[in-house]
């Protein structure tokens, strides 16, 4: 077994990489263009042909292409597939820091990185902010957290040509949360914009023609929302939801409004149902006068016990 090295950020510090969807070919490109040797291992190993082209080395097991670097980062599905992918290789990661860019729950981030320190291995979890295409660009960032301590952390110089590091602080399920956070408001708005163009759709309005009003649109909500507080979330924070403006009333009235026009177009009405339903709670709740930023009282809580809809637990293996 080859011991590993202090940790490094010089520019040619070994790099591995396990995972070759499009996420981990991007990474392990932009990681190779700025210098670093890139040891990488996929399941399949197909996969690897292209990157290997490009000046790659294939492991030909999980536990040599941890063995390769100090520093491994994985992307794969979920957390799942880490135990299933270094199972066998647990015995090669003590002294290492593993950046588990895998998408999951930060519960599930915060047992893995405790399964990882019991291996003697520091962990990093991280949330890539753009689509593999944009890996690398001015636009690409990156969120971190955890870490275990500054060695790990020093680590973050060598991964920033992913994408500019933003470091949160030692949780490591603090990451993951906001990643979540990030993909809860990129999922509903998809969604939001599938929406719109299906209403516009039965007016005879093709897709090329509803989607470049639709989002210049959603561009806009940033600066709409910026317009009406000079800093963002302030308000929220003091529990003040001043109903100068856009009050609850008025947005749940607009909100019954959608929820009747998709039902007389035959369209699906899960999600203009959810939406409304959040108005009508804090209207019921007593706060129709107040802005409609109230209605994060409703999303708050309080929380429910449900076991059928329980988070499933994926147990760390022991050994």
């Amino acid at each position: 077994m080859n011991a590993p090295q202090n940790p490094t950020t010089s520019q040619n510090s070994a790099v591995t990489v396990i995972g070759l969807g499009p996420m981990g070919q991007a990474m392990t490109r932009t990681l190779l263009d700025s210098g670093h040797p890139v040891t990488v291992w996929n399941r399949t190993a197909g996969r690897a042909a292209g990157v290997v082209a490009d000046g790659a080395t294939l492991a030909p097991t999980p536990a040599g292409a941890v063995e390769a670097s100090d520093l491994v980062i994985l992307s794969l599905t979920d957390y799942r597939a880490m135990y299933e992918v270094l199972g066998g290789a647990t015995g090669s990661l003590a002294g290492r820091t593993l950046v588990n860019l895998s998408s999951d729950t930060p519960d599930r981030t915060r047992e893995a990185a405790r399964w990882a320190a019991g291996h003697g291995a520091a962990f990093l979890t991280g949330g890539v902010m753009v689509p593999a295409p944009m890996v690398g660009t001015e636009a690409a960032h990156v969120y971190y957290s955890g870490g275990g301590g500054e060695a790990a952390r020093s680590h973050l110089e060598t991964l920033a040509p992913l994408g500019t590091p933003r470091y949160l602080g030692e949780d490591p399920g603090l990451a993951q949360l906001m990643y979540q956070a990030q993909l809860a408001v990129f999922l509903t708005t998809l969604s939001a914009l599938m929406h719109a163009t299906a209403m516009l759709g039965t007016a005879g309005l093709k897709a090329g023609e509803a989607l470049p009003e639709l989002l210049a649109g959603a561009d806009a909500i940033g600066a709409i929302l910026r317009a009406g507080e000079e800093h963002p979330g302030a308000a929220l924070d003091a529990g003040e939801h001043p109903g100068d403006l856009s009050t609850v009333t008025m947005m749940g009235a607009t909100a019954d409004h959608i929820v009747e026009t998709s039902t007389s177009l035959g369209l699906d009405l899960a999600l203009p149902l959810a939406v409304r339903a959040h108005y009508r709670r804090a209207i019921e709740d007593g706060h129709g006068g107040d802005n409609w930023t109230r209605i994060i009282d409703g999303i708050r809580g309080p929380r429910r016990a449900d076991p059928a809809s329980a988070d499933r637990v994926i147990a760390a293996p022991a050994g």
